[in-house]
């Protein structure tokens, strides 16, 4: 009897410190408000000349709606026109990436891949954040690619700095 006590004890503690929150934690342990929730829309705007509104698009953009990827392009010195295909001066690069085929849906592969990776690594989390610890032994070691390249022969510029 003392023995089925302690197992169903000791199942009960295994199963409280799941938790079920996977590798991230990412609450607001302090209880306030979420800045990050909050999307700031653009003024609208009063033409000059009120011929020059576009017709309505029911279900379509606004111009004052948030477009956070091109807001990040713009913001980091890109052109957002140059979203779509691949620019001319990549089509090198693209080629010689994919000369070996291209998997058309590796997206979907390796977020099923990690969901499952995440979800084993993150079964017996204690609440405190574990992405980086789960994911070490996925992590390069940049300075030991260096020692291996030069052994090979590699030109390599420069060493990475060592910690």
């Amino acid at each position: 009897m003392r023995k089925a006590a302690i197992a169903v004890t000791m199942m009960a503690l295994l199963a409280a410190c799941s938790g079920g929150r996977g590798l991230r934690d990412l609450g607001n342990p302090q209880g306030g408000p979420d800045e990050f929730s909050v999307q700031p829309s653009r003024p609208l705007e009063l033409p000059a000349d009120m011929s020059l509104l576009p017709e309505p698009t029911p279900g379509g953009t606004n111009r004052t709606d948030v477009d956070p990827k091109a807001d990040a392009i713009s913001a980091l010195g890109g052109r957002v026109s140059a979203t779509s295909g691949v620019p001319a001066s990549d089509a090198a690069l693209v080629g010689t990436a994919s000369r070996y085929g291209v998997t058309a849906d590796i997206r979907d592969v390796l977020a099923s891949d990690d969901e499952r990776f995440r979800k084993s690594a993150g079964r017996f989390s204690s609440g405190a954040d574990r992405y980086f610890r789960a994911y070490a032994s996925q992590a390069l070691d940049a300075y030991a690619e260096f020692e291996r390249l030069r052994a090979l022969g590699a030109r390599v510029p420069s060493a990475p700095p060592s910690n």
